[in-house]
């Protein structure tokens, strides 16, 4: 078992450090790092100063549904909740293979002695809600931009999330009563999702104000790199972001999450050399400002946590 996870993590070492000298090479000889780097000269530091203030916002609006998913553990305590966002932000960021994602339950189970059973479901479930809306976030860009009268597709994406919590109603209801090993891990698996009307609505808004904000943010500095309309900015780092859910990712996403960006604008017409600048100088951006946070984050000192009302720790 661990021969075969030792293979998995070197063989995404690979993947990773090759598609990012890929990366490198390809900006080399098709753009130039000085062409590339000039636009942030051109960029006024207040904007950049505001742009980070967005960002890290969209970071709390993704605090706070943290903070609201995992009640009662998280009670009272939103800025270790912050604290533990950036973190898991960061690592998520940085390494390759979607491998930062694991740092969650660890943290989760270090900050708030939440059990795997409950945060590792729970992070799966959230990461469904944030690909649902920005596929269909997406969707509907394009659509919206193109004038197309399809929007039965949109439409059809958008009670997805609605219909898997009322089918875990009905698998609750199938594994109350069954004994046997996988009847006992689904129900456990069932206790890391939500559990009431008013806990799926909420996480659902959560999710939808976030991504909102973050990615409004993210194609306002697009655009600010390479001149094209705003619709194809915003398509762009939707795409950039959906680059995220792949098996396979560059270090720090590098290559993967400027195909992304391309994929999208390419097409549009946006012409391949400004864009590939433009998806390269985003993503530094969104680096950059991940380390920021991410690193003071980790420098803010925590102590043990206070007894909660049963005079208990969680």
């Amino acid at each position: 078992m661990s021969s075969g996870g030792g293979g998995r993590s070197i063989l995404g070492w690979v993947i990773g450090v090759g598609l990012l000298i890929g990366l490198i090479a390809l900006t080399h000889y098709s753009v130039g790092w000085q062409s590339l780097l000039a636009p942030w000269r051109a960029i006024r530091p207040e904007v950049l100063a505001a742009a980070l203030g967005l960002v890290v916002g969209s970071y709390a609006l993704r605090t706070v549904r943290i903070h609201e998913y995992f009640q009662p553990d998280t009670r009272g305590q939103f800025l270790r909740t912050f604290r533990l966002v950036l973190l898991h932000n960061l690592l998520n960021n940085l390494l390759p293979m979607r491998s930062g994602e694991a740092s969650f339950p660890l943290l989760m189970a270090r900050e708030f002695r939440v059990a795997f059973s409950r945060s590792i479901p729970g992070l799966v479930y959230l990461r469904v809600l944030d690909l649902h809306f920005v596929l269909f976030l997406g969707i509907t860009v394009l659509l919206w931009e193109r004038g197309n009268s399809a929007w039965a597709l949109a439409l059809l994406l958008a009670p997805i999330p609605y219909g898997i919590y009322r089918a875990q109603e009905w698998l609750r209801a199938r594994l109350a009563h069954r004994q046997g090993r996988v009847s006992r891990i689904g129900r456990e698996i069932l206790e890391g999702l939500p559990s009431t009307p008013s806990l799926f609505w909420k996480t659902w808004l959560w999710t939808a104000v976030n991504w909102t904000v973050k990615l409004m943010v993210f194609a306002w500095i697009l655009q600010a790199f390479a001149p094209m309309p705003y619709a194809y900015a915003l398509l762009g780092s939707t795409t950039g972001e959906l680059s995220s859910v792949l098996p396979f990712h560059g270090i720090a996403g590098a290559g993967t999450y400027e195909a992304g960006v391309l994929a999208s604008l390419v097409p549009l017409g946006v012409q391949l050399e400004a864009a590939l600048s433009a998806a390269v100088n985003l993503h530094l951006f969104v680096l950059g400002s991940s380390i920021l946070a991410g690193v003071g984050a980790a420098l803010v000192p925590f102590g043990e946590r206070q007894p909660d009302e049963r005079g208990e720790h969680s």
